[in-house]
């Protein structure tokens, strides 16, 4: 059942997503012998010539026709051909044609006006445009046979209850190959309802990393996640699934021998962990390089990182570098207490760190700005994670 009132709505539009039809048992063949000998022939007679074709319409080797030929046959050239015709008149090149006939043979014996203009349709109503359709079927082939009713229209009605524009709902879609064609969105997205997983956090998920929403054994990484003590109605919550799902375990362990080598326990690691797990989103080689840096370069003690593990989510050369070499100048010429705070510098914006570390001090106004400036690497701060 769902935490809340507020959640009623959307666990009937789950369900009814998840509905079985009945199928009708087809009626016995009465004469097996003699339909089996025919089914046999033109069998053979299709499977030849769709091999022929695969090979010369569609730049297939005999052994890649060879394979396709298992998942869609046909005996003149008429249905393919009108398929080919289809894409081409909707902006598909020759090379994303056979990318897709290669993905999804049976598209060639499908009506392309029935079966898939009116998915085109149905994304030129959200506000798609010709390259947006042309990107997304040529990543994702899937879309040609899923059905509009029951998979696209409510996979992608459903990603929009959460990010609330049609915009960034194709957006999303088109940063994942696999969006549709499967029911896991609606079953891990009830899942995550059920756990008490927020609109905002469900939300960030869908804009950063939507092959989590995708992913198998949710479950099992959702429960480590709440075990650790993460609130699921916070962000951070969100952070630390996104970490225990997509980082492996050895490039886990590898970052946590880095930290270890640079005097961290392992306690001290996990505990940094459930503070601000940001900090296994970092690359193993960034947290070197800074580790590295502020021990080595500055002389600076390696646990003060451990307060602040913000720090590690900073450029390196746009942000760290820069101010840790005008805090290092201010406190060699006694402007800066030693018993100040030495993270403090690194947190505010540009325009604060400026104002309070360098403009400050008229006399060594000049001085100090060109040290900033000359070890600003970049133009841009970047203060975003670089290994999801």
């Amino acid at each position: 059942m769902f935490p809340s009132q507020r959640f009623k709505p959307l666990f009937l539009y789950l369900k009814s997503l998840t509905r079985t039809h009945l199928q009708t048992p087809k009626p016995k063949n009465p004469f097996p012998l003699i339909l089996s000998l025919k089914h046999t022939s033109t069998t053979s007679q299709q499977h030849s010539f769709t091999v022929s074709y695969l090979v010369n319409n569609c730049g297939f080797s005999p052994e890649t026709a060879l394979k396709a030929s298992k998942f869609t046959q046909f005996e003149t050239a008429d249905k393919p051909d009108s398929v080919i015709a289809f894409f081409r008149d909707n902006g598909f090149s020759n090379t994303q044609i056979n990318n897709i006939v290669r993905r999804a043979p049976n598209v060639l014996t499908c009506d392309p006006h029935n079966r898939v203009f009116r998915k085109f349709e149905f994304l030129f109503s959200k506000g798609a445009s010709h390259s947006y359709i042309v990107e997304l079927v040529n990543k994702s082939p899937r879309i040609l046979y899923s059905s509009l009713e029951n998979n696209i229209i409510p996979s992608y009605e459903l990603v929009r209850k959460f990010l609330q524009t049609d915009e960034k709902t194709m957006e999303c879609i088109l940063a994942c190959g696999h969006f549709f064609g499967t029911d896991r969105v609606v079953q891990n997205v009830k899942l995550l309802v059920d756990d008490g997983v927020t609109d905002t956090v469900i939300a960030f998920l869908f804009r950063r990393r939507l092959s989590i929403v995708l992913s198998s054994g949710l479950k099992r990484t959702l429960d480590e996640v709440k075990e650790m003590g993460f609130d699921p109605s916070k962000l951070k919550f969100a952070i630390a699934l996104l970490a225990k799902k997509t980082i492996p375990k050895s490039r886990w362990d590898a970052k946590v021998d880095v930290l270890k080598s640079w005097g961290w326990s392992e306690e001290l690691v996990l505990s940094v962990f459930k503070r601000q797990p940001l900090i296994m989103l970092v690359s193993q080689d960034k947290i070197d390089r800074i580790m590295r840096f502020w021990v080595k370069q500055l002389g600076w003690d390696y646990l003060t990182l451990a307060k602040k593990p913000e720090i590690f989510g900073f450029s390196l050369e746009r942000r760290i570098i820069p101010r840790a070499l005008v805090v290092q100048y201010l406190l060699g010429k006694g402007l800066r207490r030693k018993s100040a705070s030495l993270l403090s510098p690194f947190c505010v914006s540009e325009k604060e760190f400026i104002e309070k570390y360098v403009m400050r001090f008229k006399e060594e106004t000049s001085e100090l700005l060109t040290l900033y400036q000359m070890n600003v690497q970049g133009k841009k701060e970047d203060n975003q994670m670089v290994d999801v």
